[in-house]
């Protein structure tokens, strides 16, 4: 009895090690994949975001206040929420994401872009730039994890209304890029919608790739 409660032990220890290694190689790998895109792809070719990005530069924009005083501020409410609706676990995993991020940007920022620029092509580049948005961001939030205050502040309102998570990124990027007609020109603004479309419907493609979904006694799918 004694050796099957070592044993016991030993494969639960061992499984939470697995899982523990899958956690954090994915958060790397989502993290690498967005910033090497923004890098490369987005900020060549001139495309803004929606979500706590688009609101920095849109209070920047009207209020004149400063984006770096904006920035942690808009993150940090995000966080707060994401803590109060999410728990103690999401809030670890994010720190590590957030940490993971800005590494990787410092690293892509040493060399110079490897992809050609599509400033002239921003159609492409919207196209392509969402890919890389969506897949790496969905590797990261697959975890529980969040990389920025977007991802937290989609979550959120995933949980709250209880919306999938692709329609609550898409909501809360259309609502910011709208308010930002006031100041953003429709042609730039078209590009954004349709990078925050497609990385809003592979965000949540992402997150539920291979999850089962059990259907409940009597629900009978059509």
């Amino acid at each position: 009895m004694l050796q099957l409660k070592k044993l016991s032990r030993s494969l639960t220890q061992e499984i939470k090690e697995v899982c523990q290694a899958k956690l954090l190689g994915s958060i790397l790998l989502g993290t690498a994949i967005t910033t090497f895109g923004l890098y490369n792809v987005h900020q060549q070719a001139d495309i803004t975001e929606g979500g706590i990005l688009g609101g920095i530069l849109l209070l920047n924009h009207w209020l004149g206040v400063s984006s770096s005083l904006l920035s942690p501020l808009l993150d940090g409410l995000s966080y707060l929420f994401g803590f109060r609706y999410l728990g103690k676990k999401f809030l670890k995993t994010s720190i590590i994401a957030t940490l993971c991020m800005s590494g990787f940007f410092r690293l892509w920022e040493m060399f110079p872009p490897v992809l050609p620029s599509l400033a002239d092509y921003p159609l492409l580049a919207a196209v392509v730039g969402g890919c890389f948005i969506g897949i790496g961001c969905g590797l990261v939030v697959r975890q529980g994890a969040s990389s920025a205050g977007d991802d937290a502040l989609a979550m959120v309102v995933s949980k709250i209304s209880g919306w999938q998570l692709s329609r609550s990124y898409l909501f809360t990027d259309v609502t910011v890029l709208v308010l930002s007609l006031s100041y953003i020109p429709v042609t730039k603004i078209v590009y954004s919608l349709i990078t925050v479309t497609i990385s809003s419907f592979l965000i949540g493609f992402v997150q539920n790739a291979g999850v089962s979904r059990t259907v409940p006694k009597g629900d009978v799918s059509v």
